[in-house]
């Protein structure tokens, strides 16, 4: 278990603003250092083999101007490819995303660290409007993205989870949710979110990433 919170701890969180096609955006921003070189961090986050074994299978024109799709049924199309250092998507989820369209985008820079580390910033940008977040705030997208950097830390390290979902339904990965869930509320609350609406957000989010166990409710 100490592995695994100190790996919660080494992610810096912040809820900010931007601006996405649909108009004004919160943020979700995520900052953390691998002990990898920046071509390795590149190859893990585009390589087709490698993103499955950390977020999930892929499939599409994976070019700038392609459309790609995940298992999970986000999907997009790839506004930016500057390897090894910059890459953009624009991120939505199921059939009803036409919707929404122009409404959520993901930016993830890589910058090479000292001693061959390198420290990478991914950036979630949704429309304001976007309808999940009065409920959960930025626990929305960010306890989803802890997990991911969790487990794209483990690739990196040789040491990779096997079975996303079998470990956030482990005791370990509900804690893990649940202490995620609690520092996005932080985040929020520094971001001038109010109390009672933090606090709201935070039990929602908790609730959908790590329910009950005696109700036998998944999200």
């Amino acid at each position: 278990m100490k592995d695994v919170l100190d790996e919660l701890a080494a992610v810096r969180r912040t809820m900010g603003s931007g601006h996405v096609p649909a108009g004004e955006a919160y943020t979700v921003e995520l900052r953390r250092r691998y002990d990898a070189d920046v071509d390795d961090v590149w190859d893990a986050i585009t390589d087709p083999e490698r993103l499955a074994r950390w977020l999930n299978s892929v499939s599409g024109d994976l070019r700038p101007g392609g459309r790609f799709e995940l298992g999970s049924g986000e999907h997009g199309d790839i506004l930016q490819c500057e390897p090894p250092r910059l890459l953009k998507v624009s991120w939505l989820f199921g059939p009803e995303a036409d919707e929404w369209p122009g409404t959520s985008e993901v930016e993830v820079r890589l910058t090479p660290g000292p001693a061959g580390a390198t420290e990478l910033e991914l950036i979630h940008a949704a429309f304001i409007e976007e309808p999940s977040f009065p409920t959960y705030g930025p626990g929305a997208g960010g306890v989803g993205w802890d997990l991911a950097l969790l487990t794209l830390a483990r690739l990196l390290a040789g040491d990779e989870i096997a079975g996303h979902e079998k470990f956030e339904q482990s005791p370990e990965g509900r804690e893990f949710s649940r202490r995620s869930a609690a520092a996005w509320g932080q985040a929020h609350l520094a971001a001038g979110g109010d109390p009672e609406h933090v606090a709201a957000a935070v039990e929602a989010t908790t609730s959908f990433y790590a329910p009950d166990e005696s109700s036998g409710m998944r999200p």
